[in-house]
């Protein structure tokens, strides 16, 4: 948390550079005009991935973005952060520095979607129309549907990687752990980067052993889910390094009740319904329920889930033909990773073209997503697979296994190219590490 308020105060004491930045693009009180050709909802990876591929397709006064956060967040460093190998400072960035030169910017929150009659509302009372429209709104936490939280995140030895407010205690905890539970929670819900809730406890793991303190400690994963990951290949390499190191796996087990100040976790056992069980921690890493952005959910894009409701491969939407998605707010049946919006840009463009031209999508997005599994400090399994679950593997090696290569990729050359090239639509694509390393063969 203090690391937060420091990158704020940081962001505010840097007033000069983040004003000189936001005079780069119009601020949203500069113009009367309220009326966009390309109308962005969301301000996060896809979204600004997008408003940046759209300026160049149909000129900057012609996009505007919906986005009321003064900080970008780099998210999937944030594994790491929990686990004390990067500092949360590196993962922000004032939204002014991120958000193309020249789009306009309105910092609102947005409150409704009228797509019968073409328009947006804001939280601040400004109705914006629009000829077509980018739904980018990610995925909602719900700590609150976990009885005592998030007041519980008050209590040491509790934190989650999840939020930039609540990953430094996951490092405070892990420090402070003498003896007894670990525990890390995945819920009943569908969530962003699938593996990250068992990253964590391998670094735990990894951190305790490098410490001393492995001996006396019971590391446990409680999952929701019926399987250890959603992909046979990678899952069968997870459970050697479970067995090998001595995790305790327990399936369908889902966390209901923090009792904080007594240090105990409330599971439901989702095979026998009724059926409780009360742990006690030293530690406890939770990820939070997840769902679909109330704004999608109350309007007529969702499904009957909430999910703004997409063609799974143009990502067009299924009843309004000038609206599209990208990212975690979408119902496509593949798994919610930056990588995937990476991928995802490029074949939305494509179908954006070809809809301005009034041509048929010829681009299919095949569901390519990626996950780096980090398994230690040093070493990550790179999954990449599509809709169909089979691998979509990047380089000629088994990316099942654990390397150090890998753990480079995502430590230190992923985060440079998310802000220099993700983010102004100059990276991305069907399977963007193959690009990466077609780049790199050359």
């Amino acid at each position: 948390m203090a690391a937060f308020h420091h990158l704020r105060k940081c962001h505010s004491a840097g007033v000069t550079v983040s004003t000189h930045i936001s005079q780069l693009h119009t601020s949203s009180h500069a113009l009367a005009k309220q009326h966009y050709k390309m109308l962005v909802l969301g301000g996060g990876s896809g979204g600004i991935t997008m408003s940046a591929r759209m300026k160049r397709l149909m000129g900057a006064e012609n996009v505007a973005v919906v986005e009321p956060s003064e900080v970008h967040y780099y998210q999937p460093i944030w594994t790491l952060v929990g686990a004390g190998a990067k500092k949360v400072s590196s993962s922000g960035r004032p939204t002014a520095s991120v958000m193309p030169s020249g789009v306009k910017w309105v910092k609102s929150k947005v409150q409704e979607i009228n797509p019968d009659s073409n328009t947006v509302s804001t939280e601040d009372g400004t109705e914006i129309s629009y000829e077509y429209l980018i739904v980018a709104l990610g995925v909602e936490l719900h700590f609150e549907k976990i009885k005592g939280l998030p007041e519980g995140f008050e209590h040491p030895k509790i934190g989650s990687n999840y939020s930039v407010q609540t990953v430094e205690k996951t490092w405070k905890a892990l420090q402070d752990f003498k003896e007894g539970n670990a525990v890390f929670t995945f819920p009943n819900t569908p969530v962003k980067c699938a593996g990250a809730p068992q990253k964590i406890m391998y670094l735990s793991d990894a951190f305790l052993r490098k410490t001393g303190k492995r001996g006396k400690a019971n590391i446990m994963y409680n999952t929701s889910l019926p399987v250890l990951f959603g992909i046979k290949k990678y899952a069968d390499s997870l459970w050697d390094i479970v067995k090998r190191r001595d995790l305790q796996v327990n399936l369908r087990q889902n966390l209901i009740e923090v009792r904080a100040d007594k240090q105990e976790a409330v599971f439901e056992n989702l095979d026998k319904p009724g059926e409780t069980k009360v742990i006690e921690y030293e530690m406890l890493h939770v990820t939070p329920p997840m769902g679909p952005s109330r704004v999608i959910k109350d309007s007529p894009l969702a499904d009957g889930l909430g999910w703004l409701d997409l063609d799974k491969d143009t990502l067009q939407h299924k009843r309004y033909p000038n609206v599209f998605g990208i990212g975690d707010c979408t119902n496509l049946p593949t798994a919610k990773t930056c990588a995937a919006v990476a991928a995802q840009s490029a074949v939305l463009q494509r179908t954006i073209c070809k809809i301005l031209k009034n041509e048929k999508p010829d681009k299919k997005y095949d569901g390519y997503t990626s996950c780096p599994l980090v398994t230690s400090y040093s070493t990550v399994i790179l999954a990449e697979f599509d809709y169909n679950g089979q691998p979509l593997e990047t380089f000629p090696i088994n990316q099942a296994k654990e390397r150090r290569l890998m753990y480079y990729m995502k430590a230190d050359v992923m985060p440079p190219l998310y802000w220099h090239g993700l983010l102004k639509g100059l990276w991305g694509g069907p399977g963007p590490y193959r690009k990466l390393f077609h780049l790199g063969m050359k």
